[in-house]
């Protein structure tokens, strides 16, 4: 996450007095040999390093890391190693197929959080359905807020309700708002995750998925997908009469018009007009869809998707994911490149001295802020 820290100081000195202004970024030392630093921003890269089978590598150093940002060497201000505690939101999509599986996913998420650090925080989101305007609605909920008392968590995932829609970008939104909105301890720079257990398929969501990836880009977490295929069900019960089959909803259809087709406004908006050709047409696109946007988070922040077949293999997923997220190195640094100017930066990671073969993940690049 980019953090700005503004100081001004007043030095003072018999009859008169001194400011350093705040364009000076560079670092300053007082008296004490203390750095302090003038209207600057920490870029924080969360690091995996693994050797050729995949196996994490483990012990490096501050010195083993080379960044660079654009193409030019940055110093390396910030350091955290495989130990350091973590902060995760764990996002659960209990909706759609998920309301027969209720239990495998409560399971799986008790698993998840039993293989956490003692030191790691975690927030637990989940969907459900109120009445709003006399209609059901699904929504995203914050069951609890980023906690390390496992009795809260396990009592959360307990209460679990379903939904009846996927608002899969508004809770994303959420997630950058509400729990990851204030700046993190310095204990958790850099060492903050989602973890979300979902098909990506959104359905009901106010907001879209530029919005949510745009914040979550802004803030530096780095994005884990359990990505659990449920196409197969989904189309099996998509075709046929109307009136019981599984349907799209309105946002659906308007969002594969808009996208795919072409078309600013939809050819239909009845889904009973739809005939089973281009439900199928559809439901393709969509799943498409949601394997790009997911991939597309993954890499950006230095994270990975976890396809499974079903529900039954969450809890092995979730383990991988819990393994990872404890050989994370964090690195920070303050960009060289004082403008803010509102442009992308490309972030490049290397480690020093180890084989060919070697695989690095990082986060790859951030928006420099705008005055």
């Amino acid at each position: 996450m980019l953090r700005t820290r503004a100081m001004w100081f007043l030095l003072i000195a018999i009859g008169s007095v001194t400011f350093t202004g705040a364009q000076d970024k560079k670092p300053v030392k007082n008296d004490e040999d203390e750095v302090i630093r003038v209207d600057t921003e920490l870029v924080e890269v969360p690091v995996v390093v693994a050797d050729r089978a995949g196996r994490p590598v483990l012990g490096l150093k501050q010195t083993s890391f080379v960044v660079s940002e654009d193409g030019k060497p940055q110093q390396i201000t910030e350091f955290s190693s495989t130990s350091a505690p973590f902060e995760v939101a764990l996002l659960l999509d209990t909706s759609g197929s998920a309301r027969s599986e209720l239990q495998l996913i409560q399971r799986a998420a008790q698993s998840f959080i039993n293989s956490l650090r003692p030191g790691d925080r975690v927030s637990i989101i989940a969907f459900h359905t109120e009445t709003k305007d006399k209609r059901p609605t699904p929504v995203a909920e914050i069951l609890t807020g980023l906690t390390n008392d496992r009795s809260a968590l396990s009592g959360a995932i307990e209460k679990m309700t379903t939904s009846n829609g996927t608002p899969y970008y508004d809770s994303l939104l959420k997630i950058a708002e509400k729990v990851f909105g204030d700046p993190a301890k310095p204990e958790f720079r850099g060492r903050r995750a989602i973890v979300a257990l979902t098909d990506g398929v959104d359905s009901t969501s106010a907001s879209g998925f530029e919005e949510a990836r745009e914040l979550l880009a802004e803030s530096g977490v780095i994005c884990y997908f359990i990505k659990v295929d449920t196409r197969e069900f989904f189309e099996q019960n998509l075709l046929g009469d109307c009136h019981v089959a599984i349907r799209f909803s309105a946002a659906q259809i308007r969002r594969y018009y808009r996208i795919f087709a072409g078309s600013k406004v939809e050819s239909t908006g009845d889904f009973c007009q739809l005939g089973d050709f281009e439900r199928l047409a559809i439901s393709k696109r969509l799943y498409e869809l949601a394997t790009e946007e997911m991939n597309s988070l993954a890499k950006a922040s230095g994270g990975k998707v976890f396809p499974v077949n079903d529900l039954s293999e969450a809890r092995s997923a979730f383990k991988s994911v819990a393994d990872e997220i404890g050989t994370k190195y964090s690195l920070g640094y303050y960009s060289s490149n004082e403008k803010r100017d509102g442009t992308y930066r490309k972030i490049k990671v290397d480690v020093k001295g180890l084989p060919l073969g070697t695989q690095v993940r990082a986060r790859e690049g951030y928006t420099a802020p705008v005055r």
